[in-house]
């Protein structure tokens, strides 16, 4: 059994992707259930983001969805969660998201979910939080992110001592590990490439 209780995974509300990232989203869904561990997310049906919620749920676990009014019906708002919370905007959804959550996992996504990493790297940075972030590069789709994220440190943006505010893993099967690492780390952990 994991030391967090609860997680929160951003990830894609796309469905035209490839089948590696769904497949992702299920061994995710059963490796948080496995470990203990309930997920929060942003409360569609949709997507690997849909896929994530329906793998824990399928495999007993429980699912807190947070889902902004405005999005319920467009992202149709998935049904049969353990809980589903609708807010009234993107920023207390986010908000919530970040506060009933012992760590965050991030997936392939889209604009979305590059909003949502950055902001809680961003609060890290700030010292606002010290959770761990685990950041899923499946079939190196993060890649370019990795290569922005070390461009902005050689130029100055950034401290080199950033880097160690995220973990990057590579196989579903190291995010566990790489969080509950995380979590008994300070801000001075190193940054984690598997």
């Amino acid at each position: 059994m994991s030391k967090l209780s609860t997680v929160c995974v951003y990830c894609g509300s796309s469905s035209n992707v490839r089948k590696s990232y769904k497949q992702a989203a299920r061994q995710l869904g059963a490796a948080l259930v496995e470990a203990g561990i309930d997920l929060i997310y942003g409360g569609g049906d949709v997507g690997i983001m849909g896929i994530t919620a329906e793998a824990v749920l399928s495999n007993g676990g429980k699912v807190t969805g947070i889902i902004p009014e405005f999005l319920e019906k467009s992202e149709i708002g998935k049904d049969n969660l353990t809980e589903l919370m609708v807010v009234p905007s993107m920023h207390i959804r986010k908000q919530h998201m970040a506060e009933m959550s012992d760590g965050f996992i991030v997936l392939p996504g889209g604009f979305g979910t590059l909003d949502e990493l950055f902001e809680i790297l961003t609060w890290r940075q700030l010292s606002l939080h010290n959770k761990p972030i685990v950041i899923v590069n499946i079939d190196g789709y993060w890649d370019p992110l990795v290569q922005m994220v070390d461009h902005i440190v050689a130029e100055g943006f950034a401290a080199e001592k950033n880097l160690s505010l995220i973990q990057i893993v590579s196989r579903v099967d190291d995010v566990v590990s790489a969080l509950e690492a995380g979590a008994a780390e300070d801000n001075s952990v190193s940054v984690e490439r598997l």
